[in-house]
């Protein structure tokens, strides 16, 4: 029977070991010849103390049958100073483990000489070595039939292969080393088989950033150029599809992972190069990122898909440092709805999107109300989160109805932290393979009644572990006492009646987990640059070239991968702001220098300027006086105009304004957006007014009618001496002046006794004639001495 604290992962106490052991074998054997199997209770020693290192490389096959035959191969390496002489390796099997907790303490202890090692098979089931040198690593592997090792019913075995040898120093056969593994055996079909659901992740780190290429084709821009090794022959994301692919597995994806492999097969990306340029990406690595696609769209055909929101957003990270900061579950909402799309589009399968999967699984209150508030009604939590409490003698079904309408699937805990660790070395790999499936076969025997089981490991499993976990599912699902199930199905099992279904209070929450948590200055900066999209996107006519992408950027922002990662979460967010900020900075004002307007009227132009290469639109310009009583626009302190502006071009809107005094007045030009919002910086400049007074337009005035009245008198004083002239010289004169014109410029010749004539008023003496073409007139009047006010027009 398991311990009541089993599932729990608190090992029972020596002494409730001992009893239980020694109850089970007095059913069937002496108290004697059970006691003799017992380990002897020592102190654990490090590995390193002892003589001869083991290392268990394989163990083949790893769940066996009747009638197989085991091969176990590794090597010795002799640690000592000492030569090993009559050294041999040999099998020895141990007592069944009745309880999960007995498996955790052998594996803890596996490699401790002072441990009990059960008794060795021997005979011709050894593999004999005529020294061990210091500091030599000698290769072995033995193969024995199933029936030698004379195992009893169905269960879990303690399993060791140990070195044994003499030493000069001690010359006596003993035991220098042994490695302790587990031997599942359960050789027929088991009557109740545990329903198990293994999720296969396929998550990365951020790899996309919101940059993207000048002109329309909009050339996405890499951070680095790290996922091309992922998915390389042997890289960790082509491990995680060609392992997966044959098996059955549900697959948990996050939406984001297949967006930047499917831009990066259409060839079109760029990676980040020195100075802020960027370089277009190898053209090899399009064919990795379209093969990966192809080999993972046949991969999930007619398996079970869980779609994560977009960016597999920290929903922890959101629950205890988001949700106080304006618009943060609106990301959650949005990542959400976009994660089916994006599957349905790129794998062409239709995802569930009902799950959430907090890191680790471990959850609260607060992370369950997040988790759920975008749609998700199943939480997949973890067993060692989600403890139990009710001293149940087995392990539960998954399912736990937890109120609301929401369901917690409860991964245990044991199982899903089986492959975590180095594991790039064969012992270690062997070593994690033969514990989870001695896990899974103890969960199987600890009661009559069929449960279903989760496994969640995990997010970004290693190339390595990924192996290693696909080789512990080839053996259970080719093993007798486990069948495969979807993690839909698993979610609509009959939960257990006694099982724990309470949420533990924030205060339980991991505090290891809690201090890797996004913080909510990265929140507040979330929420900046989700209002500094939302004021650029309302003056753009193709609003989806800007919000897409920086939509999903903000997403990527809240991303569960910035764990342990807080400087380049940090640098990403600043990356996103700026480009952001550089893109609505492409639509502004044109600076001024100072104007000058003399008159009472003028137009002022002002330039708004588009580099972007789609229109602008919804936008007004206000220009506004500091001064409006020595200075108006149009009839008042301001006056708008709406802005259209073309892609990549330039507009001048005009002002008109009116002066009353003069001197100079600083003006405002600021750009709105047509709710009334501030867009961009403000242009402010400086207008001189010198005014025209009525005295400067009275003197000019005058000017101009002395002018008049001495051309009439000049006239009129010609005119008269001409006459005279003919009176006096007679017809004949009269006719020989017709026949012979004379200067009709001439001066007049006096009348005897006529005084001299004055110089004209207006002109000085000695001045030319105005009407001489070399002198010509001056202008009567500037226009801006205009009585009329229309004034001088001012466009710059």
């Amino acid at each position: 029977m398991a311990e009541a604290a089993d599932f729990q992962g608190t090992p029972a106490s020596p002494a409730r070991r001992w009893l239980r052991r020694a109850g089970a074998l007095l059913a069937g054997a002496p108290l004697l010849a059970g006691l003799l199997q017992l380990p002897a209770a020592a102190p654990a020693q490090a590995a390193s103390s002892d003589p001869v290192s083991v290392s268990l490389d394989s163990l083949t096959p790893s769940a066996p049958t009747d009638g197989d035959t085991l091969t176990v191969s590794g090597t010795v390496t002799n640690n000592g100073k000492q030569t090993v002489t009559g050294a041999h390796v040999g099998l020895r099997v141990g007592p069944m483990l009745d309880t999960r907790s007995a498996i955790d303490t052998v594996a803890q202890h596996s490699d401790d000489l002072q441990g009990g090692t059960g008794s060795e098979v021997g005979g011709k089931y050894v593999e004999k070595f005529a020294k061990l040198s210091p500091g030599v690593a000698e290769h072995f592997s033995i193969s024995v039939p199933m029936d030698k090792l004379d195992l009893g019913g169905d269960g879990v075995y303690e399993f060791g292969v140990s070195l044994s040898g003499q030493t000069a120093a001690q010359p006596w056969d003993q035991v220098l080393g042994i490695q302790r593994t587990f031997l599942p055996w359960q050789p027929s079909e088991a009557d109740t088989k545990t329903k198990t659901t293994y999720l296969w992740p396929l998550i990365s780190k951020v790899h996309m950033t919101a940059r993207t290429g000048a002109g329309e084709l909009q050339t996405p821009v890499f951070l680095d150029d790290d996922l091309a090794k992922e998915l390389a022959p042997g890289g960790r994301l082509d491990q995680m599809v060609d392992l997966g692919k044959d098996l059955d597995v549900t697959w948990v994806i996050d939406p984001d992972l297949l967006a930047s492999v499917d831009a990066m097969a259409t060839g079109n990306y760029r990676l980040p190069g020195n100075g802020g340029t960027s370089s277009p990406g190898p053209k090899d690595h399009q064919v990795l990122a379209k093969q990966w696609l192809a080999n993972l769209q046949q991969a999930v055909e007619g398996k079970e898909v869980v779609a994560l929101p977009f960016g597999d957003p920290d929903l922890a990270s959101l629950a205890h440092n988001g949700t106080s900061v304006t618009g943060s579950l609106s990301h959650l909402k949005d990542a959400t709805d976009v994660a089916a799309t994006t599957v349905k589009t790129v794998l062409h399968v239709t995802p569930s999107t009902d799950f959430a999967w907090p890191v680790e699984g471990a959850v609260d209150p607060a992370i369950m109300k997040v988790a759920t508030s975008a749609g998700a009604d199943r939480v997949i939590a973890r067993s060692d989160s989600l403890q139990e409490t009710a001293g149940l003698p087995y392990t539960p079904s998954a399912a736990r109805p937890v109120g609301g309408g929401t369901t917690a699937v409860v991964s245990d805990a044991r199982l899903s932290t089986a492959f975590e660790g180095d594991l790039t070395k064969a012992d270690s790999t062997t070593l994690a393979v033969q514990k989870f499936l001695a896990q899974s076969l103890e969960v199987n025997a600890q009661t009559d009644k069929q449960r279903s089981i989760v496994v969640a490991p995990q997010r970004m499993p290693t190339a390595s572990q990924a192996q290693a976990m696909a080789e512990a599912l080839k053996a259970l699902q080719g093993g007798n006492w486990s069948q495969s199930q979807d993690l839909g199905a698993a979610a609509k099992d009959k939960p257990d009646p006694d099982a724990t279904t309470r949420i533990p209070w924030g205060s339980a929450y991991p505090s290891s987990l809690r201090s890797r948590e996004l913080p909510r200055a990265a929140f507040e900066q979330v929420a900046r640059t989700h209002d500094k999209l939302n004021s650029f996107q309302v003056i753009l006519s193709d609003q989806s070239r800007v919000v897409t992408p920086f939509g999903r950027a903000i997403n990527r922002e809240m991303s569960t991968s910035w764990r342990d990662r807080s400087g380049e979460a940090g640098s990403f967010r600043d990356g996103v702001e700026q480009w952001l900020d550089e893109l609505a900075d492409q639509v502004k004002l044109i600076d001024k220098s100072e104007t000058k307007l003399s008159g009472r009227s003028a137009t002022i132009p002002v330039t708004v300027q588009n580099n972007l290469v789609q229109p602008v639109g919804h936008l007004v310009l206000r220009l506004t006086s500091t001064m409006p009583t020595r200075l108006k626009i149009g009839d008042k302190a301001y006056s708008e105009q709406p802005v259209d502006l073309s892609g990549g071009h330039s507009q001048s809107v005009k002002f008109t304004t009116s002066a009353n005094a003069n001197g100079r007045v600083t003006v405002i030009a600021q750009l709105y957006t047509e709710d009334g919002q501030k867009y961009g910086d403000a242009v402010t400049f400086d207008v001189k007014v010198t005014e025209i007074t009525p005295t400067v337009m009275l003197v000019i005035g005058g000017g101009v009618l002395l002018l008049v009245l001495a051309g009439f008198r000049m006239y009129t004083q010609r005119k008269r001496a001409a006459a005279r002239q003919t009176e006096d010289d007679g017809p004949d004169a009269a006719e020989e002046s017709a026949e012979t014109p004379g200067n009709p410029d001439a001066p007049a010749e006096r009348l005897p006794g006529e005084p001299e004539e004055p110089e004209e008023s207006g002109f000085p003496s000695g001045a030319d004639d105005p009407e001489h073409p070399s002198d010509p007139a001056p202008d009567t009047a500037p226009e801006s001495a205009d009585p009329s006010g229309t004034g001088e027009r001012v466009d710059r």
